[in-house]
């Protein structure tokens, strides 16, 4: 007999993102009739993606079964994390849970997308617990890198399965909010059946250290700067804001945002009273040129060097307001994201040429990481006391070391699942196992197209940034078969033709010497035509200067 889904085949967790990767965190958690989804994150390109803006997960699984979702359990506002929802939004609309900061975030976001209005967001405090079909969800405070992190404790009939989400166990947290581990370890007596912890850092050892820190930096800095100070950020992270502004106040300067997504999240972060700013603490744009070097501070987006960013500007002396002079200084206050690390070092090059004193990770404790270490990591598996153990949030290598991590305070190496995204862990009568794989992936987004940029299409780009293209014009009488124009050979990328023309003249002759020996009923056939242009250019090509352009043979009818 088929099986139903009234037959109850147990708690099927399904990730659909984050479990391979850094970021497009996304998780499936099915039974019975019954879906929610936890988290729904995005990831930035990686270098080999050309010309992609975003990269979202694939949700063919969740839009097959769109009537059964009936939520989306959000654990912080990071783009890894909500960035993806403007876009699955447009083909699912269930209830939206988070804290307040997180969906003040969302909110934001979905306005750009004219979705403001017609999603359901439905804010949670922590401990606070949401019934929605079979699960039953309490939110747990965290400390992480953003205000307002939760932890999700999900009980199933199956048993509770706690999901971390990205947290570190800062004892010194710059708004007071602990990890609730009290919460945490009464779920750990009660009996847990799974744990999900984040893997991000479990390549370090020891503990992260707490955000204070950074504040102490702040005020060791500043006092030291003759000139204007700028600090990079990231605009989500409202405890680093905080502590900038702390520090400028104590150093008599006033504060400049710079940054749409700065002023849009330091607005929120003030309407939602997770942020108190004194209005005479900050200035306008305008003020800039009145006030003297010392007593101005700019907190600003760009860290990460992104081409366009006003930090970026600022470096390459293209800011038409913002002048860097000999004395300022420049924090960038995050971290080196991989794959970025090219793009900040010359940014920091450019900004020594501005002749800036920079100040970063590298040199200086101006950030500190917002996930847990070694030791922190350890200490949730012994809070928690999990049956199982699922490693999330991380390349492959971080799941597999945060495995073994586990199984030196005592899961069994049986009990600890390492799956990947597509993979189908089923939990019944107490026993969890990978049962079974299902259609997942990565979407591509470049501008307004989604989806419509494949694997086929980033092939062609990376071909064309290698080798360049060739474009083969020829007019051909459909008649008579005679060549009536050409062939004319245009190319970018593949050499300088104002050098090369000779060379470009031979490959002409090549064609035309090719093209000569074919019939009337070939050269009227004109795909026939196309392939032949290909096929003796891809040779002549490879045979004299090794190279492999794109080639584009246009055959118009005359």
């Amino acid at each position: 007999m088929e099986m139903t889904y009234s037959d109850n085949p147990g708690l099927r967790i399904i990730p659909l993102g984050g479990l391979g990767e850094i970021g497009l965190n996304m998780a499936v958690f099915e039974y019975g009739d019954d879906i929610i989804v936890v988290d729904c994150g995005l990831m930035f390109p990686e270098p080999h993606m050309l010309g992609i803006d975003l990269v979202i997960p694939d949700i063919a699984y969740l839009r097959e079964r769109a009537d059964r979702v009936r939520g989306i359990f959000l654990t912080h506002g990071h783009e890894d994390h909500i960035g993806a929802l403007p876009f699955v939004l447009q083909e699912l609309n269930p209830p939206i849970y988070g804290t307040a900061l997180t969906l003040g975030f969302v909110k934001e976001k979905l306005k750009e997308f004219d979705l403001d209005e017609r999603v359901d967001l439905r804010v949670v405090k922590p401990r606070q617990r949401v019934d929605v079909g079979l699960f039953e969800i309490e939110f747990i405070r965290v400390a992480h890198s953003i205000v307002d992190g939760c932890a999700l404790a999900i009980r199933t009939p199956e048993g509770v399965v706690i999901h971390t989400g990205d947290f570190k166990l800062d004892q010194t947290p710059v708004d007071g909010e602990l990890t609730d581990l009290v919460t945490l370890a009464r779920y750990g007596e009660e009996g847990v059946l799974a744990l999900m912890a984040d893997s991000t850092n479990v390549e370090r050892e020891g503990y992260t250290l707490s955000e204070a820190l950074v504040g102490e930096a702040f005020d060791d800095i500043f006092p030291k700067c003759s000139g204007r100070i700028i600090v990079a950020a990231f605009s989500s992270n409202i405890h680093r804001v905080r502590q900038v502004m702390v520090s400028a106040a104590r150093s008599g300067r006033k504060v400049l945002l710079n940054g749409r997504s700065m002023i849009a999240n330091v607005q929120i972060a003030r309407e939602l009273g997770y942020l108190s700013v004194p209005d005479d603490l900050l200035m306008d744009l305008k003020d800039l040129p009145r006030l003297p070097k010392e007593q101005v501070c700019m907190i600003t987006t760009g860290s990460q060097g992104e081409p366009m960013s006003a930090l970026t500007r600022i470096a390459m002396d293209d800011h038409k307001q913002i002048k860097l002079e000999e004395g300022d200084t420049v924090i960038l206050s995050s971290r080196f994201i991989p794959g970025n690390e090219k793009t900040i070092s010359d940014l920091i090059n450019h900004l020594y040429r501005r002749g800036a004193e920079v100040y970063h990770e590298k040199v200086s404790e101006v950030h500190v990481s917002g996930h847990a270490s070694q030791e922190e990591l350890k200490l949730m598996q012994n809070i928690v006391r999990p049956r199982y153990f699922i490693p999330v949030h991380g390349e492959y290598r971080h799941l597999v070391k945060h495995s073994q991590l586990a199984q030196k305070v005592g899961v069994p190496r049986e009990r600890c699942i390492l799956a990947v995204n597509g993979d189908v862990v089923t939990f019944a009568d107490g026993k969890g196992a990978i049962t079974d794989r299902v259609e997942t992936g990565r979407v591509f987004v470049d501008g307004k197209g989604i989806g419509d940029v494949g694997d086929v299409v980033l092939k062609d780009r990376r071909h064309l940034s290698q080798d360049g293209m060739v474009v083969v014009i020829i007019g051909i009488n459909q008649g008579s078969g005679d060549i009536i124009y050409g062939p004319d050979i245009v190319s970018r990328g593949f050499v300088f033709e104002d050098e090369s023309q000779e060379y470009l003249d031979e490959a002409r002759k090549v064609v035309e010497d090719t093209l000569a020996l074919h019939n009337v009923e070939v050269m009227a056939d004109w795909g026939e035509v196309r392939q032949e242009v290909r096929r003796v250019l891809r040779r002549f090509f490879n045979k004299t200067i090794e190279r492999r352009p794109v080639i584009l043979p246009l055959i118009l009818e005359m």
